[in-house]
């Protein structure tokens, strides 16, 4: 198996970093401080194309794979915009799938070249208060009332929400007692964010400040029967066909965060001199450092096997479960070691490594956690009993 690059796939990754060029640390640092939304920056992304890279042609993309958006988060993370960066546009690359897969023609062909062009943003609108990775169990109704559906509920964690003005919403439409599985009965929404009907509230959190994460509060949302995307009731399978490429990306992306941290780190441990001899120079500093790229470039090759997978319409679960598992734990031990190799100074914010660290804590817990992929793992590809 061959993962080399066509020169294609490099030059992708060559115009993200020249695009991004002038999105330096300085704006990073600025923006982490401020709380700022980056949307200059990913306006610039949107304005060169990258954002729906995946995307057939037909509907304003490239119609190139997960493999090659897999590239562009990639470079994003690693150009040093960390998690903010990728995170900021993130919906744009793994979000689409279930639309793709699973909207009518009309509507892929009116939601998806607004998002690609960013004349729309939008939100993933999953998570709730209390029923935390088990989407089966979502509490948020949407009840038909004639030709729209009614929406009472909650989410949290939404990201971006403060600058959509669409969502893109997962709703129970038939009650939990009333179905056969709990898997049936959710059903899958692109709708405006009405703010006449949704209280979005910012959570003040740990890092990637200036990409918002939010509170939201459905009182009466009103959503037009042609807003559903498939049919009724079925809105978990359509979900699930976005779940698969959202890990490979976000694994991506964290490859791409720890590579930043590591070079941080490395060209620190080259000039940071104490006892006379560069810190480099000692092996204290130089195995743990050599142990975070050998870590990073093992679960690279995980992500882009997956993504290969992927992209010729493989199962690749286990695949997609895994990259994100191990990119998740070899970018967070590098962002962690970056902060400890600078010693001080790695707690200054003029150095970055502190922000990189807080950073890749949220793609370390979500959009799945460690324990539930190694769960998954245990019972799918090793067929141990389910856990849970």
């Amino acid at each position: 198996m061959d993962f080399t690059w066509t020169i294609e796939q490099q030059q992708i990754r060559d115009s993200v970093f020249k695009t991004l060029a002038r999105f330096d640390d300085r704006y990073w640092l600025e923006h982490d401080r401020s709380g700022e939304f980056p949307e200059d920056f990913c306006r610039a992304l949107a304005d060169a194309g990258f954002i729906g890279i995946h995307v057939p042609e037909e509907y304003g993309g490239s119609g190139l794979g997960v493999t090659e958006a897999a590239i562009v988060l990639q470079a994003i993370a690693e150009s040093g915009a960390g998690n903010a960066g990728v995170s900021a546009v993130g919906i744009g690359f793994f979000g689409l799938k279930p639309m793709l897969a699973f909207g009518s023609e009309e509507q892929k062909r009116t939601w998806l070249p607004r998002l690609i062009r960013r004349d729309d943003i939008a939100c993933f609108g999953v998570t709730e208060p209390n029923t935390g990775h088990d989407t089966t169990r979502l509490k948020t109704r949407a009840v038909r009332q004639g030709d729209h559906y009614v929406v009472h509920g909650e989410k949290v964690w939404i990201s971006t929400a403060q600058e959509a003005n669409k969502i893109l919403l997962i709703a129970r439409t038939t009650p939990l007692e009333e179905t056969k599985r709990p898997v049936d009965g959710l059903s899958l929404f692109y709708t405006d964010l009405d703010r006449r009907y949704v209280a979005i509230h910012p959570i003040e959190k740990m890092g990637r400040a200036c990409v918002d994460s939010n509170e939201l509060f459905f009182d009466g949302l009103p959503i037009p029967v042609e807003h559903r995307i498939g049919e009724e009731g079925r809105g978990f399978k359509y979900l699930l066909q976005g779940l698969n490429a959202e890990r490979i990306l976000i694994a991506a992306g964290l490859v791409g965060v720890g590579r930043c941290a590591l070079k941080r780190a490395t060209q620190y441990a080259k000039e940071r001199v104490v006892f006379d001899r560069p810190i480099g120079q000692n092996q204290a500093i130089q195995h743990p450092l050599a142990s975070n790229w050998a870590n990073l470039e093992a679960a690279n090759l995980m992500v882009f096997n997956a993504a290969a997978k992927f992209d010729k319409g493989e199962d690749c679960g286990a695949e997609a479960n895994a990259a994100k598992y191990l990119a998740a734990e070899a970018a967070f031990s590098t962002c962690t070691n970056a902060v400890m190799t600078h010693g001080g100074m790695g707690y200054a914010k003029e150095y970055h490594v502190e922000r990189y660290m807080r950073e890749v804590m949220i793609h370390r817990i979500a959009p799945i956690s460690p324990p539930l992929i190694l769960s998954y793992i245990a019972e799918r590809v090793l067929g141990l009993p389910k856990s849970y």
